[in-house]
């Protein structure tokens, strides 16, 4: 009997370690060399350089708050857009501190831009809390606000918002969307060059 133990045991045991170094091992290694060298923009996190300084990611919003910026969708994640901490609120539409908070934020959007209801994109986090994108809706109306704190023409900066829309993949996958560290980066370059 003590036989039949020992030799059912000795297999599951090699087959436990060959798929443990298999699956947990090589697999993952492959993947993730297949990533550096077919994608490695993407796989290292598509950070955005500046003089060899990260300055962002893509795929990672930043809280912008100053007027001269678009502003991004609150984060819930850590204290703002920590990757660490990516989560949602996860408070209800019956918590009062939710509630509380939005209204602070239209309350907010409604000095610079009193006449229009403040988008949903502009008082409410995403999933993850790391959300890059708002919608054209929420980016088209704190066009005023950017243009006045920037001496632009709002038309000049109507039309690079226009410029930045990405539209759904393959005109059906998504929604449009408006990547607002691109748009911001666009928007200081613009800066750039009229101080030329």
């Amino acid at each position: 009997m003590f036989h039949d133990i020992t030799s059912a045991i000795r297999p599951a045991l090699v087959m436990t370690l060959l798929f443990a170094l298999l699956l947990g091992i090589a697999y993952p290694l492959a993947l993730t060399g297949a990533g550096q060298a077919l994608f490695p923009a993407q796989a290292n996190g598509s950070l955005v350089r500046d003089k060899g300084v990260v300055i962002g990611s893509t795929i990672v919003g930043q809280a912008f708050t100053s007027d001269r910026y678009f502003h991004s969708r609150p984060s819930a994640a850590g204290k703002g857009y920590d990757g660490l901490a990516s989560s949602g609120s996860n408070l209800g539409p019956t918590s009062q501190a939710l509630v509380d908070r939005v209204k602070a934020d239209i309350a907010s959007y409604k000095t610079a831009t009193p006449d229009r209801p403040v988008p949903s994109d502009l008082v409410t986090a995403s999933a993850s809390g790391l959300d890059p994108h708002i919608g054209p809706e929420a980016a088209f109306y704190q066009v005023d606000r950017v243009a006045k704190a920037r001496g632009m023409d709002p038309r000049q900066v109507r039309l690079l918002v226009s410029a930045s829309v990405e539209r759904p993949l393959l005109g059906f996958l998504g929604e449009a969307r408006v990547n607002l560290f691109e748009l911001n980066r666009r928007l200081d370059a613009i800066g750039v060059k009229q101080a030329r």
